[in-house]
C-alpha cells in the first residue's frame, strides 16, 4: 500500500514510479515462472510414474501369459506323443511343428520385461505401419460388436408382439385403445 502512495506522490519524470512498477512486473513474472516450473516437474513426475506402473503391469502381465503359452506348447507336445504312439505320425509332425513357435512365443513372454515389449512393439509398428493400422481397426471393429452384442436394449431389436394377438391394445372393459 504504502508502494502506491509513494507512486502517487512522486514527481513526474523522476523514475520512481516506472521502477516500482516494473519490479513489482518483474516479481509476479518471476513468481508465475516458478509455478510454471513446479507444475512441469510434477507433470513430468506423474508421466514417469504413469509409466513406470504401466511397464510393471505388463512385465507381470506377459510372464503370466508366457507360462500359459508354454503351458499350451507342452499340451501340444503331449498330444503329438500320444498321436505319435497310436501310429499317427503325420498329424504327430503338425501337433509338434506348431508346438515349436507357441514355446518361442512363451519363452520370450516369459523372459522380456516390460521395456523391450513395449520398444519391440514400437519397432514392429514403424515397420509395417498398415499391418499395425488394420490390426487396430480389426480390434476396434470387434470392441464395437461386442459392446453392441452385450447391451440388448440397443441395435435395433424390436419385441413381437405374443402369437395370436392382433397389435391393438384392449382396455379392461374390453374397448380397442388404439
Amino acid at each position: 500500500m504504502s508502494e502506491m502512495i509513494q507512486e502517487r506522490q512522486a514527481p513526474p519524470g523522476t523514475g520512481a514510479e516506472q521502477s516500482t512498477t516494473e519490479q513489482a512486473k518483474e516479481k509476479v513474472q518471476e513468481a508465475a515462472g516458478q509455478v510454471q516450473q513446479q507444475v512441469g516437474e510434477k507433470a513430468q513426475q506423474m508421466r514417469g510414474q504413469a509409466a513406470e506402473g504401466i511397464r510393471q503391469q505388463l512385465d507381470s502381465r506377459s510372464t503370466q501369459a508366457g507360462e500359459q503359452v508354454s503351458a499350451t506348447a507342452e499340451a501340444l507336445r503331449r498330444v503329438g506323443s500320444q498321436l505319435r504312439q497310436d501310429g499317427n505320425g503325420t498329424p504327430a509332425q503338425y501337433a509338434e511343428k506348431a508346438a515349436e513357435p507357441v514355446e518361442r512365443l512363451g519363452r520370450y513372454l516369459t523372459e522380456a520385461d516390460g521395456n523391450k515389449i513395449l520398444g519391440d512393439a514400437e519397432q514392429f509398428a514403424r515397420q509395417r505401419p498398415w499391418v499395425t493400422a488394420i490390426g487396430g481397426a480389426t480390434i476396434g471393429f470387434l470392441i464395437a460388436r461386442f459392446i453392441k452384442a452385450s447391451n440388448p436394449s440397443q441395435g435395433g431389436h424390436q419385441a413381437l408382439p405374443p402369437a395370436g394377438s392382433t397389435g391393438t391394445n384392449r382396455s379392461a372393459d374390453g374397448q380397442s385403445a388404439q
